[in-house]
Protein backbone atom coordinates (compact mmCIF):
# COMPACT_ATOMS: atom_id res chain seq x y z
CA UNK A 1 0.00 0.00 0.00
CA UNK A 2 1.41 3.38 -0.96
CA UNK A 3 1.73 6.34 1.38
CA UNK A 4 -1.37 8.51 0.92
CA UNK A 5 0.34 11.66 2.18
CA UNK A 6 1.28 14.30 -0.39
CA UNK A 7 3.74 17.14 -0.66
CA UNK A 8 1.73 20.39 -0.43
CA UNK A 9 2.37 23.23 -2.85
CA UNK A 10 5.84 24.67 -2.22
CA UNK A 11 6.20 22.21 0.66
CA UNK A 12 3.85 24.08 3.03
CA UNK A 13 0.09 24.72 2.87
CA UNK A 14 0.66 28.28 4.10
CA UNK A 15 2.55 29.04 0.89
CA UNK A 16 -0.23 27.90 -1.46
CA UNK A 17 -1.36 31.49 -2.26
CA UNK A 18 2.15 32.15 -3.63
CA UNK A 19 2.23 29.00 -5.77
CA UNK A 20 1.41 30.45 -9.19
CA UNK A 21 3.78 33.40 -8.88
CA UNK A 22 6.60 31.24 -7.54
CA UNK A 23 6.24 28.58 -10.24
CA UNK A 24 6.21 31.22 -12.94
CA UNK A 25 9.43 32.79 -11.71
CA UNK A 26 11.42 29.70 -10.69
CA UNK A 27 10.51 27.20 -13.43
CA UNK A 28 10.25 29.40 -16.56
CA UNK A 29 6.70 28.10 -16.56
CA UNK A 30 5.50 29.94 -19.64
CA UNK A 31 8.36 28.54 -21.73
CA UNK A 32 7.98 24.86 -20.86
CA UNK A 33 4.18 24.93 -20.75
CA UNK A 34 4.00 26.44 -24.23
CA UNK A 35 6.24 23.66 -25.54
CA UNK A 36 4.31 21.05 -23.53
CA UNK A 37 0.90 22.06 -24.89
CA UNK A 38 2.30 21.90 -28.42
CA UNK A 39 3.65 18.41 -27.71
CA UNK A 40 0.35 17.20 -26.23
CA UNK A 41 -1.50 18.63 -29.26
CA UNK A 42 -5.06 18.60 -27.86
CA UNK A 43 -7.66 17.63 -30.48
CA UNK A 44 -11.47 17.92 -30.48
CA UNK A 45 -12.13 14.26 -29.64
CA UNK A 46 -9.44 14.01 -26.96
CA UNK A 47 -10.23 13.11 -23.38
CA UNK A 48 -7.26 14.45 -21.41
CA UNK A 49 -6.57 13.92 -17.71
CA UNK A 50 -4.06 16.19 -15.99
CA UNK A 51 -2.70 14.20 -13.02
CA UNK A 52 -1.49 16.38 -10.17
CA UNK A 53 -3.08 19.38 -11.87
CA UNK A 54 -2.22 21.85 -9.12
CA UNK A 55 -3.94 25.19 -9.60
CA UNK A 56 -5.09 24.19 -13.08
CA UNK A 57 -2.76 26.32 -15.19
CA UNK A 58 -1.93 23.55 -17.67
CA UNK A 59 -5.50 22.27 -17.83
CA UNK A 60 -6.66 25.79 -18.67
CA UNK A 61 -4.05 26.15 -21.41
CA UNK A 62 -5.13 22.83 -22.93
CA UNK A 63 -8.78 23.86 -22.92
CA UNK A 64 -7.93 27.21 -24.48
CA UNK A 65 -5.84 25.49 -27.16
CA UNK A 66 -8.74 23.19 -28.07
CA UNK A 67 -12.11 24.17 -26.56
CA UNK A 68 -13.78 21.01 -27.94
CA UNK A 69 -11.43 18.68 -26.05
CA UNK A 70 -12.66 17.21 -22.75
CA UNK A 71 -10.23 18.25 -20.01
CA UNK A 72 -10.09 16.75 -16.53
CA UNK A 73 -7.77 17.46 -13.62
CA UNK A 74 -7.01 15.56 -10.42
CA UNK A 75 -4.97 16.52 -7.36
CA UNK A 76 -4.87 15.34 -3.74
CA UNK A 77 -4.77 18.87 -2.28
CA UNK A 78 -8.30 20.26 -1.75
CA UNK A 79 -7.09 23.84 -1.28
CA UNK A 80 -5.19 23.77 -4.56
CA UNK A 81 -8.21 22.21 -6.33
CA UNK A 82 -10.41 25.06 -5.13
CA UNK A 83 -7.96 27.50 -6.65
CA UNK A 84 -8.02 25.55 -9.92
CA UNK A 85 -11.81 25.54 -10.04
CA UNK A 86 -11.95 29.29 -9.40
CA UNK A 87 -9.38 30.03 -12.12
CA UNK A 88 -11.28 27.97 -14.69
CA UNK A 89 -14.58 29.55 -13.67
CA UNK A 90 -13.12 33.05 -13.98
CA UNK A 91 -12.12 32.23 -17.56
CA UNK A 92 -15.54 30.70 -18.28
CA UNK A 93 -13.99 27.32 -19.07
CA UNK A 94 -15.58 23.93 -18.39
CA UNK A 95 -12.88 21.76 -16.82
CA UNK A 96 -13.72 18.86 -14.53
CA UNK A 97 -11.60 18.77 -11.36
CA UNK A 98 -11.62 16.03 -8.74
CA UNK A 99 -9.61 14.94 -5.73
CA UNK A 100 -7.27 12.03 -6.37
CA UNK A 101 -3.77 10.76 -5.78
CA UNK A 102 -1.45 10.12 -8.71
CA UNK A 103 -1.21 6.46 -7.70
CA UNK A 104 -5.03 6.26 -8.00
CA UNK A 105 -5.14 7.47 -11.60
CA UNK A 106 -6.72 4.26 -12.89
CA UNK A 107 -9.57 4.62 -10.40
CA UNK A 108 -9.98 8.36 -10.97
CA UNK A 109 -10.08 7.83 -14.74
CA UNK A 110 -12.26 4.72 -14.83
CA UNK A 111 -15.38 6.63 -15.88
CA UNK A 112 -13.73 8.78 -18.55
CA UNK A 113 -11.12 6.44 -20.17
CA UNK A 114 -8.69 9.15 -21.32
CA UNK A 115 -6.71 8.79 -24.50
CA UNK A 116 -4.13 11.24 -23.16
CA UNK A 117 -2.77 11.59 -19.64
CA UNK A 118 -0.50 14.49 -18.78
CA UNK A 119 1.40 15.29 -15.63
CA UNK A 120 3.84 18.03 -14.75
CA UNK A 121 6.23 18.57 -11.86
CA UNK A 122 4.73 15.67 -9.90
CA UNK A 123 6.89 12.57 -10.28
CA UNK A 124 10.09 14.09 -8.94
CA UNK A 125 8.37 14.74 -5.60
CA UNK A 126 7.47 11.14 -4.76
CA UNK A 127 9.62 8.15 -3.70
CA UNK A 128 10.79 5.67 -6.31
CA UNK A 129 8.11 3.13 -5.36
CA UNK A 130 5.43 5.79 -5.86
CA UNK A 131 6.93 6.79 -9.19
CA UNK A 132 6.46 3.18 -10.34
CA UNK A 133 2.91 2.89 -8.98
CA UNK A 134 1.94 6.20 -10.56
CA UNK A 135 3.19 5.11 -13.97
CA UNK A 136 1.51 1.70 -13.63
CA UNK A 137 -1.77 3.38 -12.73
CA UNK A 138 -1.49 5.76 -15.69
CA UNK A 139 -0.82 2.79 -17.97
CA UNK A 140 -3.94 1.03 -16.67
CA UNK A 141 -6.02 4.19 -17.08
CA UNK A 142 -5.13 4.85 -20.72
CA UNK A 143 -6.95 3.42 -23.69
CA UNK A 144 -4.92 1.21 -26.01
CA UNK A 145 -2.82 3.50 -28.15
CA UNK A 146 -3.16 6.26 -25.58
CA UNK A 147 -0.41 8.74 -24.81
CA UNK A 148 1.32 9.75 -21.60
CA UNK A 149 3.01 13.15 -21.55
CA UNK A 150 5.31 14.20 -18.72
CA UNK A 151 6.97 17.52 -17.96
CA UNK A 152 9.26 17.24 -14.98
CA UNK A 153 12.74 17.62 -13.63
CA UNK A 154 14.60 14.91 -15.51
CA UNK A 155 18.25 14.17 -15.90
CA UNK A 156 20.37 17.16 -14.93
CA UNK A 157 22.94 17.06 -17.69
CA UNK A 158 25.28 19.84 -16.61
CA UNK A 159 26.99 20.81 -13.31
CA UNK A 160 25.12 24.13 -13.43
CA UNK A 161 21.72 22.43 -13.70
CA UNK A 162 22.63 19.92 -10.96
CA UNK A 163 23.54 22.82 -8.69
CA UNK A 164 20.32 24.69 -9.53
CA UNK A 165 18.28 21.54 -8.88
CA UNK A 166 19.40 21.53 -5.25
CA UNK A 167 16.82 24.25 -4.61
CA UNK A 168 14.09 21.75 -5.52
CA UNK A 169 15.64 19.08 -3.34
CA UNK A 170 15.76 21.51 -0.45
CA UNK A 171 11.95 21.75 -0.66
CA UNK A 172 10.98 18.20 -1.70
CA UNK A 173 13.78 16.31 0.05
CA UNK A 174 16.94 14.91 -1.49
CA UNK A 175 15.96 11.25 -1.84
CA UNK A 176 12.78 11.41 -3.94
CA UNK A 177 14.00 13.73 -6.76
CA UNK A 178 17.34 11.97 -7.18
CA UNK A 179 16.24 9.07 -9.44
CA UNK A 180 14.70 11.56 -11.87
CA UNK A 181 17.81 13.75 -11.75
CA UNK A 182 19.89 10.65 -12.52
CA UNK A 183 17.85 10.02 -15.67
CA UNK A 184 15.78 7.04 -14.53
CA UNK A 185 12.38 8.16 -15.82
CA UNK A 186 12.63 6.73 -19.38
CA UNK A 187 13.77 3.41 -17.91
CA UNK A 188 10.82 3.39 -15.50
CA UNK A 189 8.41 4.08 -18.37
CA UNK A 190 9.75 1.10 -20.30
CA UNK A 191 9.63 -1.11 -17.19
CA UNK A 192 5.94 -0.34 -16.71
CA UNK A 193 5.07 -1.35 -20.29
CA UNK A 194 5.09 1.91 -22.21
CA UNK A 195 6.57 2.03 -25.70
CA UNK A 196 7.82 4.83 -27.97
CA UNK A 197 9.42 6.57 -24.98
CA UNK A 198 10.99 9.88 -25.98
CA UNK A 199 12.63 12.84 -24.29
CA UNK A 200 11.64 15.65 -26.63
CA UNK A 201 13.35 18.68 -25.17
CA UNK A 202 15.26 19.88 -22.13
CA UNK A 203 14.56 23.38 -20.83
CA UNK A 204 16.99 25.03 -18.39
CA UNK A 205 15.37 26.86 -15.46
CA UNK A 206 16.64 28.54 -12.28
CA UNK A 207 15.73 25.35 -10.39
CA UNK A 208 17.22 22.79 -12.77
CA UNK A 209 16.32 21.52 -16.22
CA UNK A 210 12.79 20.39 -17.03
CA UNK A 211 12.45 17.59 -19.58
CA UNK A 212 9.41 16.91 -21.75
CA UNK A 213 8.70 13.20 -22.29
CA UNK A 214 6.10 11.18 -24.14
CA UNK A 215 5.23 7.50 -24.17
CA UNK A 216 2.47 5.29 -25.54
CA UNK A 217 0.40 2.43 -24.23
CA UNK A 218 0.49 -0.34 -26.89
Amino acid sequence: MYNRSFVPALGDHRLSPLYDTTMSLLTCERTWQRAFVKQIDPLPRDVILDVGCGTGTLAILLKQACPAASIYGSDPDPDILTRAENKARDKDLLIHFSKGYAQETASVASAIRPNKIVTSLVLHQVPLSSKRSTLLSAYAALRAGGELHIADYGQQYSPLMRMAHRHVQAIDGFESPQPSADGMLPELLLETGFIAVQEHTVIPTPTGSISLYSAMRP
